[in-house]
C-alpha cells in the first residue's frame, strides 16, 4: 500500500474524530477533504465505517452512565423512558436512511458543491439560534419528553444531506424545542450511538463485497485516529458549549464552506 494513502487515511480519521460530535458536519469535512486529496473509497464506505471509532469513543466516555441506565431499566421508569426517547429519536433516521441510502451515497456524497452550501447555510442557522434569547425548559438530557425526542429525531434526518451535520441538526432542534445548550449536546451524544452504529452496520452489509485488504487496512487506520481524537472532543465539548455556546462552530462552518466553494471554482 502506498504511504500517501496511509497518511491520507490517518488525516481523514483525525478529521472525523475532531468533527463528529461538534455541529460542523464530519461527513462534509471528509468528503471535501477527500475530494481535494483525491482519496478514493469504494462507494464512500471509508467515510462511513471509520465512524465506528467515534462511536467507541463515546461509549468509553459514557460507559459508567450507560451501565447505570441498563441496570436501572427493570425498576426505574425514568431509565426506561429515557431509553425509549433515544430509540424514538433514532427511528426516523433508521427508516428514511434505509429507504434513501443509495441516493445519498451515489448522488449527494458526490456533490461537493452541495456540501459547501450546506456548511454555509447551516453556519448561518447556528449563528441565528445561538443568538436567540431562549428560555430552556429542559436542563437534563434524560428528562426530554418523548414527543421532543421524536421531533429531534426528525431534525436529525436533515443531516442525510452531507454538510448539514448530524450533531448540528439535533442540537439546533433540541435548543428550539426547549433544551439548554449542555443538555442539547448531551442528547445528541446519546442519539449518535444507535444512529451511527446503524449507519455503520447497514453500510458494511451493503458494501462488504467491494472491500479489499487494502481498504480494510486504511479503514483500521482511520478508525484508530478517529477514536483517539473523538475521545478528546467528547470529554471537553459539554463544558465548552456551556461556557461559550455554538457561535465558534458556526463561523468554522462558514469559513470552511466558503474556502471549499472558492477551491471548487478554482480547481474544479
Amino acid at each position: 500500500m502506498e504511504a500517501a494513502r496511509i497518511l491520507e487515511a490517518l488525516v481523514l480519521g483525525i478529521v472525523e474524530g475532531l468533527t463528529e460530535f461538534i455541529p460542523v458536519s464530519s461527513t462534509g469535512h471528509l468528503l471535501l477533504l477527500g475530494h481535494f486529496l483525491g482519496f478514493d473509497s469504494p462507494n464512500h464506505t471509508f467515510e462511513v465505517l471509520i465512524q465506528l471509532g467515534a462511536i467507541l469513543a463515546i461509549l468509553v466516555v459514557y460507559a459508567g452512565k450507560l451501565i447505570r441506565i441498563a441496570l436501572a431499566l427493570p425498576t426505574d421508569p425514568n431509565a426506561r423512558r429515557f431509553v425509549g426517547a433515544v430509540l424514538l429519536g433514532f427511528l426516523p433516521a433508521a427508516v428514511i436512511g434505509a429507504l434513501s441510502h443509495d441516493f445519498i451515497k451515489n448522488v449527494l456524497f458526490n456533490a461537493p458543491l452541495v456540501v459547501c452550501l450546506a456548511l454555509m447555510v447551516g453556519g448561518l442557522v447556528l449563528l441565528w439560534v445561538d443568538g436567540l434569547e431562549l428560555r430552556p425548559r429542559y436542563t437534563n438530557a434524560m428528562d426530554f419528553p418523548l414527543p421532543v425526542a421524536f421531533a429531534i429525531g426528525l431534525c436529525q434526518c436533515l443531516a442525510m444531506i452531507p454538510g448539514v451535520s448530524r450533531s448540528g441538526s439535533t442540537i439546533v432542534g433540541a435548543l428550539l424545542l426547549g433544551a439548554d445548550k449542555r443538555s442539547a449536546a448531551e442528547f445528541s451524544f446519546f442519539l449518535a450511538m444507535p444512529t451511527m452504529a446503524g449507519a455503520f452496520a447497514y453500510d458494511l452489509y451493503k458494501n462488504h463485497s467491494s472491500l479489499s485488504f487494502d481498504d480494510s487496512l486504511v479503514i483500521v487506520i482511520g478508525f484508530a485516529a478517529a477514536f483517539v481524537t473523538a475521545l478528546v472532543v467528547v470529554r471537553s465539548l459539554l463544558d465548552f458549549v456551556s461556557r461559550h455556546g455554538y457561535a465558534v462552530f458556526a463561523w468554522w462552518r462558514l469559513i470552511v464552506g466558503a474556502l471549499g466553494l472558492a477551491a471548487l471554482l478554482v480547481f474544479g
